[in-house]
């Protein structure tokens, strides 16, 4: 895996910030205040998060006069799909494989 597939499992791997990403997918672009009334945790660590998920590319922001807004950027998460799609393709052909030994071993 690349630096990016990491970036992006460990930007993910937490569930404020899945909720952060996830909520900025659905709603779109969002402020800093407007995160933090949906988030259980406080604004500087909605900050924190949005710093670390940014990192990966998974967020963009913008600024306007005295806020910020992000929104998420769903592009950066093709390596994410690309890997997920290849560890499919294996595990599909190592069942094949399974399957194949045990119709041999009941003939």
């Amino acid at each position: 895996m690349t630096h990016t597939h990491d970036a992006i499992f460990r930007a993910l791997a937490d569930p404020t910030r899945r909720a952060i990403f996830e909520r900025l997918c659905a709603n779109g672009e969002q402020t800093v205040g407007g995160l933090t009334a949906q988030a259980e945790v406080s604004q500087p660590a909605v900050s924190k998060h949005l710093a670390v998920l940014k990192q990966a590319g998974l967020v963009c922001d913008r600024h306007e006069g005295r806020q910020t807004h992000y929104s998420a950027q769903l592009k950066a998460l093709a390596p994410l799909l690309d890997w997920t799609n290849q560890m499919a393709r294996f595990w599909d052909d190592r069942f094949d494989d399974l399957e194949n030994l045990l119709q041999r071993m009941d003939q």
